[in-house]
């Protein structure tokens, strides 16, 4: 073999190996794709530990775990009303590794920032809507108020002597909007989770709290917080005798915090379809929506299209209800 020849044959054995390298790398995503999950999945929850959607979220993590045969964890990443915990998902690889418990604190009450980290709809593949945290006014028990009503004629009373506690903005909204509608004067503060405004509401540090059920259910049971008002126009099959809001002080007024899980932009289909699939049969399954019940998260089934179109409504209700509430953006 000539020397001609051997440069020959090395540079068609080099052309194959680079020919054959570049059809492994297209090849592997695919693979992979194909048989995801082959490692841990990881949601992240935006709100802290013991709060409904933590709940969610677990509950969620072990359905999939059980589903697709893989761990699943779930990281609670806290702050600025969930923005973080978007934030960090709406930059993850599109890779089905990493998800989101997605809250409507986080992708419906965007009019509340003034700058936003993502775009609640094309930031994110929605992959399925799975719950809803129904809530409610409550007050602490020491005070002489017994109904949604008195606490509208007590605060009217003592303008600036009340304050209301939230843990997500939703609760915000609902504080907001009673106080513009009713015209009373009440002091806001901000948590960074229910549980931690509960606790500071039997304590007497606040006087007026807006609880999901999860939250608050067994300290009403107990007798530590009074429930005065719903969220939602049709009243509650946990607390059947509380009226809603919708039918006494605020006509027409509707608020149910949901969640779902989503993942960044651009999720294969495929990945999409297999989460969407487990869960679909999950929810199903009567014992599962008993556990969500149980914890305080209303169970739900939306599939990925039926999602991202509740998102894009949900958005545009509670822009309108910010406005309405003359809420400045922070």
């Amino acid at each position: 073999m000539d020397t001609q020849q051997r440069r020959r044959r090395l540079l068609l054995g080099g052309m194959a190996g680079t020919l054959g390298a570049a059809a492994g790398a297209t090849a592997r995503p695919a693979l992979a794709q194909s048989g995801y999950p082959t490692r841990a999945i990881t949601i992240v929850n935006p709100f802290a530990p013991g709060s409904v959607s933590d709940a969610a979220a677990r509950i969620t993590a072990e359905l999939l775990s059980e589903g697709l045969g893989q761990a699943v964890v779930v990281e609670n990443r806290v702050g600025a009303g969930g923005l973080l915990a978007g934030r960090a998902v709406a930059r993850a690889e599109p890779d089905g590794y990493t998800l989101l418990l997605t809250a409507s604190s986080s992708h419906s009450g965007t009019a509340l920032y003034k700058s936003m980290p993502f775009d609640p709809v094309n930031d994110f593949t929605h992959i399925a809507r799975i719950g809803s945290f129904p809530s409610f006014i409550a007050v602490n028990p020491s005070l002489p108020i017994h109904s949604i009503t008195e606490l509208v004629e007590y605060a009217k009373k003592n303008p600036g002597k009340l304050s209301y506690g939230h843990g997500n903005n939703m609760g915000q909204i609902v504080g907001e909007s009673l106080k513009r509608r009713t015209g009373i004067d009440i002091v806001r503060v901000g948590y960074r989770s229910n549980p931690a405004a509960v606790v500071d509401l039997i304590a007497g540090h606040i006087q007026v709290m807006m609880p999901d059920l999860n939250t608050g259910l067994s300290h009403v049971k107990s007798g530590k917080i009074r429930p005065l008002a719903v969220f939602t126009k049709a009243r509650s099959a946990e607390m059947p005798s509380v009226p809603t809001l919708h039918e006494t002080v605020m006509p027409g007024f509707e608020l149910l915090p949901w969640c779902g899980l989503s993942a960044p932009a651009n999720l294969p289909p495929s990945i999409v379809q297999r989460l969407s699939d487990v869960l679909e049969a999950s929810m199903k399954r009567p014992a599962v929506r008993e556990r969500f019940l149980q914890s305080g998260v209303g169970p739900f089934w939306g599939d990925h299209n039926e999602f991202k179109a509740y998102v894009v409504q949900q958005l545009e209700n509670r822009t309108a209800l910010i406005k309405e509430a003359d809420i400045e953006p922070s």
